[in-house]
């Protein structure tokens, strides 16, 4: 399975700190934040990695990264997003990268404290689907929620104002080699995007989303300044995902 890590768009709910960088590039304790998305993946044993960068600092990234001696990889792809289409747009700039093979995709600005090591096996040994991660939050009405019964997921809503549980859908996904397929049949949103949950929702239609819960915490550092300030405190405190 092959690693994709999206970083590009503007960071504008960063600003004014993102003028004169990705929000990626940000620190969030004692490192850029983009450290520890891919410190996330070469824990869950994936050490083909791309990065979907934009912007106008997209070659700080490689600058900053080079082919990945810091984690121990021998080379990163790089692909490029213009503008701000949304996280299935990003994704599909990888579909040459994925080569037929099952992808996990990592939003660049999301950290966790655990390790997603088991749930990665796990989506490797089923032969189609996709998989996400979900995490219990105080706040669901700002993320894509599940809505349950018995058990099983029917549905997931996006920002709704009453949400149907607690759950969020973090920005950690396993797909097969369909989903290109499937954003292709994709059209923009009311905020003119190609949305990630109606992916997630096509793949559920056909019987093919499982899920797992996070065991350990989950930070959404690009949300604002509050959560990069209050991510900043929380690596600080538990640490996470420790290099090497």
């Amino acid at each position: 399975m092959k690693g994709i890590i999206l970083a590009g768009g503007l960071g504008t709910r960063l600003s004014p700190l993102t003028r004169i960088t990705n929000k990626h590039l940000l620190p969030v304790y004692d490192k850029p934040m983009i450290f520890y998305p891919i410190q996330t993946l070469v824990n869950a044993g994936i050490k083909d990695i791309m990065l979907v960068v934009g912007g106008n600092n997209a070659g700080d990234f490689l600058r900053l990264l080079g082919n990945g001696k810091d984690f121990g990889l021998q080379h990163i792809n790089y692909a490029y997003q213009k503008g701000e289409g949304g996280i299935a747009d990003a994704l599909s700039l990888a579909e040459h990268f994925s080569e037929g093979e099952k992808v996990l995709v990592m939003l660049g600005d999301n950290l966790i404290g655990g390790n997603i090591k088991s749930s990665v096996a796990e989506f490797e040994k089923s032969k189609k689907g996709a998989k996400i991660i979900l995490k219990e939050v105080p706040d669901p009405e700002n993320y894509g929620v599940p809505v349950f019964k018995n058990g099983r997921i029917t549905g997931i809503i996006e920002k709704p104002k009453k949400p149907a549980s607690n759950y969020a859908v973090i920005g950690i996904y396993m797909f097969d080699n369909e989903v290109f397929k499937i954003i292709g049949k994709l059209k923009p949103s009311e905020r003119g995007e190609l949305e990630i949950t109606d992916v997630n929702n096509m793949y559920l239609k056909k019987g093919r989303l499982s899920h797992s819960i996070l065991d350990g915490w989950w930070a959404d550092a690009g949300s604002s300044i509050e959560g990069w300030f209050e991510t900043n405190k929380t690596v600080a405190l538990y640490g996470a995902n420790k290099m090497g």
